[in-house]
């Protein structure tokens, strides 16, 4: 039941919460903080000469450009007057000078007097205690003034630069507000994305999205929304539905729930294969069994690693230190009418674009015109989505195709006027800083376009039977792989029937992805080492001694998530949900698939060796890549890790499965760590987090099978290469490639000496010793652009080719150069304004599009106009997938005459 106090927010009752988020009196040994700037907080007292919100401002705006990098002289080189000890720390990713220094922690001091005052409440105006840190009178970096108050931070700059030391713990965050908008954004951005997963280009709408929508949607809340009071049953307490102002700490909550929730399950792929490709299918429990299992296996893993990787102050996570500036920004205090703290966006000198007009104004406008703009490439000229021109004079010339196509080719000349190719498959190239774009674009320039066309033309792996780039795998005739032919009955591969077929064939960019894979994982390690090896063995082992900095403080005062909530997860949900999932699998097969798993360890070869040592990579991933890449934060994908383990079980489904969890543990076991670091520097309540992960990550799995479902039943010609609205499921194609690749067929008969890509294993030798010669290099000229040169980077990041393309990264990286670089260079003002706004908006606004041309006129069989424009992108070689130099007669075959 329910009952009406007032039409309007009031603070007579007490804020309550779902669960209890207040202080923790067990653990609160420190004296209360006095609020950031991002939580309201009141001036200090008129004899301070200048308020710590004015000395913290300053300070981050000083921190500003080593967050977001300064203003470039060139691609790699930045002003010397910029090189300063903080500046180089974020901007430059190696330092292999001076790079002990700039670990060097500041002196720590303990808080050395408590002064009560009062202040205005986060929303409604009454007064309530805080309590303020005081420091000794010792040198501090916060500083100014020898007769200012020293405030406590942390000793490590970047995060000084981007985390406010204070925390207000009256600010409630578990509410029915926050978990409205949660489950709502989640219902929405969990669908979207699952659907546009089956495009190509695909679609991604990131938490970045979630973190700006939120905003309005919480503050519409606070305004409009009456304060009522509901009774839940058999809890002793009223909850508010509108408990004042919308804060900084339920706006964190609901952008962990994204987080969590947005990305597109790794199951879904088995689900694709399974039904499009093998034409399996095992009812949908089976999928939620295995959706929710694979998506909720890493929090056990999470659970136990907060120890070593969160709670830290050494252990860093650079892109939570970018949202945490973000959601910073959007909550800064008015300070003068028109200010920077008022929501109102200034452009930079000389940029009109944007003038004084208030950030969401520009969010809005942003995402309607991108919205409206979108029907014309996607709908009404769909020329203008790729403009291959060149393929448009020789619709049938193979080689001018290869070299000049956007779907199969490599795109020379990448000129598109759509944003689905500019960020499908890689993300908005607003987001990452330009020396991570630089290191893409090199990788991309030298591997996928030069060493591939060499390759190519060449002759190497019978590529002038096939063609330059796609996801497909290929027979001796140049025809698709026919798995049938190969399966027995029991999904074996039938080795007889195998050496009557064909072996397998990839492209030149299919099988290039696989060698740079090999690369990047030796190189990250190399590189790890190198560059980040000491600091690791030395953090790892002060890791439990390390004295708590100001925010590890702060969090003692809420109670602690217990481990065994994680393990409990782990244990009682993750393990029971896998083993139903595979006993499905084992039992349709009616195999002794375990059995056989057991035989094989006692007679394991050079091959098994080969898969374990790579597997147990996986672990190394962990402890290793997150804990410092400076401006990076690009996490590698390494599925094929798990594949190397798939050599020990034959049956293709079986090593599917196996795959998913090997890898897919990890992957989430990162995420949700990363999660909990930015919950640890916003001071969200532990038990709040874990509430919030794992009911997000749960409700996620739901929508997202259930919108598989959909589309697989009611989209005409899903997962076809010509479907009109280009739904052809290339991530599935993938996943089915990689499943007869490392589970059917087995890379030994693929990858060993003698076979056909056995020379891709070089790239091993490649991945560790190119690390090492940048360092060298880098060492001789420290100043010089080496010092950016990031060889898993360069390896790696292209990860995404095949099923992406050139074009997807080439006009990636231009677009990059632009905002990243140019913009970012000539007018900061308008870029640390509107950029990362700019970016949500072409996403929401290119979402939306989509979503009303998919039920306006795909459900509808609504065609796109008849017409030259729509025409000419179908009628060339390069979109048939057929633009292959040589083909054999009937009868005929190319390739090794054995098997």
């Amino acid at each position: 039941m329910a009952d009406q106090s007032s039409s309007k927010p009031s603070a007579a009752v007490p804020e309550q919460r779902l669960l209890a988020d207040e202080p923790d009196s067990d653990h609160d040994i420190t004296p209360k903080a006095t609020p950031g700037p991002s939580q309201s907080r009141e001036p200090p007292e008129a004899s301070s000469p200048r308020s710590p919100v004015a000395r913290l401002k300053e300070s981050l705006n000083k921190a500003r450009p080593a967050l977001f990098g300064d203003h470039l002289t060139n691609p790699f080189e930045y002003d010397d007057d910029d090189n300063t000890s903080e500046n180089e720390l974020l901007l430059d990713p190696n330092l292999p000078a001076n790079y002990e220094d700039r670990h060097r922690p500041l002196p720590r001091h303990p808080p050395s007097s408590v002064r009560s005052h009062k202040r205005p409440s986060h929303d409604d105006g009454d007064a309530a205690d805080a309590l303020e840190l005081d420091s000794l009178n010792s040198q501090d970096p916060l500083e100014t003034s020898d007769h200012e108050e020293e405030v406590e931070n942390s000793p490590y700059p970047e995060v000084r630069a981007a985390v406010s030391p204070y925390d207000d713990p009256t600010l409630p965050c578990n509410t029915i507000r926050a978990w409205t908008i949660g489950l709502s954004l989640i219902f929405l951005g969990a669908s979207m994305n699952t659907l546009f997963s089956l495009r190509s280009p695909s679609i991604s709408l990131g938490a970045l999205i979630a973190q700006v929508i939120a905003w309005p949607l919480g503050h519409g809340w606070a305004r409009f929304v009456p304060d009522y009071h509901v009774k839940i049953p058999f809890v002793k307490q009223k909850l508010r539905l509108n408990p004042g102002g919308f804060n900084i700490k339920e706006h964190a909550i609901i952008v962990v729930m994204a987080s969590v929730s947005f990305g597109v399950a790794y199951a879904t792929d088995i689900i694709l294969a399974q039904k499009v490709f093998y034409k399996q299918d095992f009812g949908l429990m089976w999928q939620l069994l295995l959706t929710i299992s694979t998506q909720s296996l890493g929090y056990g893993i999470a659970g136990m690693m907060r120890r070593f990787l969160v709670y830290p102050a050494g252990m860093i996570w650079p892109g939570n230190l970018v949202s945490v500036t973000l959601m910073n920004a959007m909550y800064e205090e008015e300070e003068t009418k028109g200010g920077e703290g008022d929501g109102t966006v200034h452009g930079g000198k000389g940029v009109g674009v944007g003038g004084s007009m208030p950030r969401y104004r520009w969010f809005s406008v942003v995402t309607a015109v991108a919205c409206v703009y979108y029907f014309v490439p996607g709908f009404l000229a769909q020329f203008l989505s790729s403009f291959a021109f060149v393929t448009w004079t020789a619709p049938e010339n193979a080689v001018v195709n290869q070299l000049f196509g956007y779907s199969t080719g490599l795109s020379l000349l990448p000129i598109t006027f759509d944003w689905t190719q500019i960020s499908g498959f890689v993300g908005s190239p607003l987001i990452p800083p330009w020396h991570a774009i630089a290191n893409t674009m090199i990788g991309v320039l030298t591997f996928f376009v030069f060493l591939a066309a060499t390759l190519h033309y060449s002759g190497a792996w019978y590529s002038w039977y096939l063609p330059m780039s796609d996801s497909n795998t290929y027979d001796n005739t140049g025809k698709q792989y026919d798995v049938s032919r190969v399966l027995s009955p029991d999904y074996r591969l039938d080795e007889e029937a195998y050496k009557n077929y064909s072996p397998l064939f990839l492209s030149t960019t299919f099988a290039l992805s696989y060698g740079l894979s090999f690369a990047a994982i030796t190189s990250l390690i190399v590189y790890t080492y190198l560059h980040h090896g000491k600091t690791i063995w030395r953090q790892y082992k002060s890791s439990t001694t390390e004295k708590a900095d100001i925010h590890m403080k702060l969090m003692r005062r809420y109670k602690e998530a217990p481990t065994w909530w994680y393990m409990s997860l782990f244990g009682l949900v993750c393990l029971p949900l896998c083993a139903l999932s595979m006993w499905k699998v084992l039992t349709c097969w009616k195999t002794d698939a375990w059995t056989r798993l057991l035989d094989r360890v006692g007679m394991a070869d050079e091959h098994d060796l080969v898969g374990v040592l790579v597997g147990g990579l996986h672990l190394l991933r962990l402890l290793v890549t997150n804990r410092y890449h400076p401006g990076c934060d690009k996490q590698p994908d390494w599925p094929e890790c798990s594949d190397g383990v798939c050599l020990w079980v034959y049956p293709a489904w079986t090593a599917i499965g196996f795959k998913t969890f090997g890898y897919i543990t990890m992957s989430q076991a990162l995420t949700f760590v990363s999660d909990l670091k930015f919950g640890h520097y916003m001071k969200i309540p532990p038990r709040t987090m874990f509430m919030a992960q794992v009911v997000a990550t749960t409700f996620s799995c739901f929508v997202q099978v259930f919108t598989l479902n959909y589309a697989l039943n009611y989209i005409p010609g899903v997962c076809t290469p010509t479907q009109p609205e280009h739904f052809s499921c290339p991530g599935g194609k993938v996943f089915f490639s990689a499943s007869v690749i490392w589970g059917l067929i087995g890379p030994a008969r693929i990858f060993s000496p003698g076979q056909i890509y056995s020379s891709l294993f070089l790239f091993f030798i490649l991945g560790a010793v190119t690390p090492v010669v940048i360092y060298l290099l880098a060492r001789r000229r420290p100043k010089s652009w080496l010092r950016f040169l990031m060889a898993p980077l360069i390896f790696g990041g292209a990860g995404s080719i095949p099923p992406a393309t050139p074009l997807n990264y080439l006009s990636w990286g231009i677009v990059g150069f632009v905002f990243q670089y140019w913009i970012k260079k000539k007018h900061f003002g308008w870029w640390s304004r509107l950029n990362f706004l700019t970016s949500s908006g072409l996403d929401l606004g290119l979402a939306l599009a989509t979503l009303v041309i998919f039920f306006v006129f795909t459900l509808n069989e609504i065609d796109p106009p008849k017409w030259w424009g729509n025409e000419v992108v179908t009628g060339t070689v390069d979109y048939k997938g057929t633009a292959v130099q040589m083909r054999v007669g009937a009868g005929e075959s190319f390739g090794p005459t054995t098997w």
